[in-house]
């Protein structure tokens, strides 16, 4: 199994279903309400696991009910959670507007998660032993950098995904093997709109980039190759909440079992696709058996014949769904 360790945040997810999200100063009435476990963290921790990956989390929730619950959702994914520290106060919050296009607006608050500032005793160990570190920046910057480090020291590939949109520091860049923007924290980044020039623009950072653009699919650069673009698959979104950690979770597994990139592009979209046809964060996140079926099938409906041998594993198809 590929071996990921993911240091990240953990969140309770409020989630808020509208036929139409509220404007400034407007009230709507809603049609439903769910608290699910969230956070980007743990939803690339999550996805990574359901994807076939042995996964690690490192982190923090609050001493409360929220707590409890959050740390219970990641054990019953298979995490180990022995880097998921308990500390005083609340756990962190995700408030979700989902509407009835599928689009969401987010508001988090941190939490336990502010309080993970550095890596603790065993951290060190726990990514070593890894062949990806998944990062995020709904940590404090100096836990991320000291993730980044650490995996470089240890020559463990560093997979960033930078949101919420911030400045990234040059020692941190210089950390990073893979940068795993979507097209706005991408625009952000670089004040660049079009993708193709954005990625360009990331590369004198970092060695490689995926942005990744919704229903327009996905984007890879890297350093003296040529640009490719995978398109996604024709879907009705639900719920888009998460799709993004859905693609990277199930990317790092894609690449630590050794798929080509192309074919693990298009593997992780199509476990994203599945993702945003089902509400929720976590609960939205396919298996693997279920990536694979539907990847294998998207193989099937652009070639007009079964996939060959070759494709029976995620990744290995000739073409497949991707988002």
């Amino acid at each position: 199994m590929t071996a990921i360790a993911v240091l990240g945040s953990t969140n309770m997810d409020l989630v808020a279903y509208v036929p139409k999200a509220p404007r400034l100063g407007e009230t709507v009435t809603g049609r439903a309400f769910r608290t699910v476990p969230g956070g980007k963290g743990a939803n690339q921790a999550v996805a990574a696991a359901r994807s076939g990956g042995e996964v690690v989390m490192i982190g923090a929730v609050g001493a409360d009910e929220f707590g409890v619950r959050l740390r219970s959702a990641l054990c019953a994914a298979g995490i180990d959670t022995a880097g998921l520290r308990t500390v005083e106060g609340p756990s962190g919050t995700a408030h979700i507007t989902v509407d009835d296009e599928g689009g969401n607006s987010i508001i988090v608050i941190p939490g336990a998660n502010a309080r993970v500032t550095g890596l603790e005793a065993g951290d060190d160990a726990r990514i070593a032993a890894a062949g990806a570190l998944l990062l995020q920046l709904e940590l404090p910057l100096t836990a991320v950098l000291a993730g980044a480090l650490a995996a470089r020291a240890h020559g463990v590939r560093t997979v960033l995904t930078p949101a919420p949109a911030q400045p990234l520091t040059a020692e941190l860049l210089a950390a990073t093997d893979l940068l795993v923007p979507n097209e706005h924290e991408a625009a952000a980044l670089t004040g660049l709109t079009d993708p193709g020039q954005a990625a360009a623009a990331l590369l004198h950072d970092v060695p490689e980039v995926v942005i990744t653009l919704g229903a327009a699919g996905v984007l890879y650069a890297a350093r003296g190759r040529q640009a490719l673009s995978v398109p996604a698959p024709r879907v009705r979104a639900v719920d888009t909440t998460a799709a993004g950690d859905t693609f990277v979770g199930a990317l790092a597994v894609a690449l630590g079992e050794g798929r080509p990139m192309p074919d693990a592009l298009r593997w992780a979209s199509a476990a994203a696709a599945l993702s945003v046809q089902r509400h929720g964060a976590q609960d939205s996140m396919p298996t693997r058996a279920e990536t694979d079926s539907f990847a294998l099938a998207g193989w099937q409906a652009e070639y007009g014949r079964p996939a060959p041998a070759a494709a029976s594993g995620p990744g290995d198809a000739e073409a497949g769904a991707t988002s």
